[in-house]
């Protein structure tokens, strides 16, 4: 069965720019991470889709692979098939004496051998210096992985293109782009010599809630009405798990509030804050009560929220 469109799974027209994809991620990643849809195995389905699309898509050299039909939308290669037309013009300019004769004819008759020893010594001293010890070559992979594994650390396999495996130990901290040497896993080497190494360049998704700066977390936490008037203790998200935060009277959308220590963790083990955003929620439905006391509120009828606006 063909693989789906990425282009349609995350509703993006082919053209789309590369922030472009990476918002359209975001947004379906935020309606359909299992972290916001528990025991909701539709949702699971299509965020697994969704993340495919992202991993093809955010790769520039895939998508352009992907574009030309080189591979497929699971980033398989697509059978590339070639035809006489191919090669109709390969000898273009060249006569048809040329072909008839073949390509090692030659008007220098034996003169062509004029040089054979120095060819031969030419020939045997290139076999000579390949047969000498040489480090294996450097191999490269891309590793796309979860926003919480860069932050916390995990271990993630990949599998080589000869079909083993390799475990790569993901660092807490570890940033985006940021490329892991596994010293001695890249190609072999030569007459006893060292084997290469295997670089691996990591690319962390987007969360749907978490986003970091160097090493700060921050995030948007939504509370309502009667916590942000009257204060309240509230369960507050973080890459470690949820912690209560005390939210004072009178708390306000805009207000910033820090949790120490929450952020992500540095070589030298410390680690960055959480910055959270207040956001107050009214209810999504009217509530006939609310709407009567605010009528008969004075003091919020003689609130100017824009009064530094107006005055500037």
């Amino acid at each position: 069965m063909a693989s789906a469109d990425p282009y349609k799974i995350l509703e993006v027209k082919r053209d789309a720019s590369q922030e472009d994809i990476r918002k359209a991620y975001r947004r379906l990643a935020k309606k359909l991470h299992p972290d916001l849809n528990p025991g909701n195995r539709d949702a699971e389905a299509k965020f697994k889709e969704v993340s495919a699309a992202y991993d093809l898509l955010s790769d520039p050299e895939k998508r352009a692979r992907f574009d030309r039909g080189e591979i497929d939308a699971s980033g398989a290669e697509r059978p590339q098939h070639r035809y006489y037309r191919d090669f109709a013009d390969a000898g273009a300019g060249a006569s048809s004496e040329h072909f008839r004769r073949g390509p090692y004819a030659s008007d220098a008759g034996f003169a062509d051998f004029g040089d054979a020893d120095d060819i031969l010594s030419d020939l045997f001293g290139r076999a000579a210096r390949s047969r000498r010890p040489r480090r294996g070559a450097d191999v490269q992979y891309r590793l796309p992985i979860e926003f919480l594994e860069a932050v916390n650390g995990a271990t993630k396999r990949v599998t080589l293109p000869d079909g083993s495996v390799l475990d790569v130990t993901i660092p807490p901290g570890t940033r985006d782009g940021q490329v892991l040497r596994l010293r001695g896993k890249g190609q072999p080497g030569r007459e006893g010599a060292p084997p290469g190494d295997a670089l691996v360049e990591i690319e962390v998704r987007p969360h749907p809630i978490f986003t970091r700066r160097d090493d700060d977390i921050h995030i948007d936490l939504p509370v309502s009405l009667v916590e942000a008037v009257t204060g309240a203790r509230v369960p507050v998200p973080t890459p470690t798990g949820p912690v209560t935060m005390k939210l004072p009277k009178g708390a306000n959308t805009g207000t910033v509030l820090r949790l120490k220590g929450k952020g992500v963790k540095r070589p030298d083990g410390s680690q960055g804050d959480e910055y959270v955003t207040l956001r107050v929620m009214l209810p999504e439905s009217p509530d006939p009560e609310l709407e009567r006391f605010v009528a008969n509120w004075s003091a919020g009828k003689a609130h100017n929220p824009r009064q530094r606006m107006e005055a500037g």
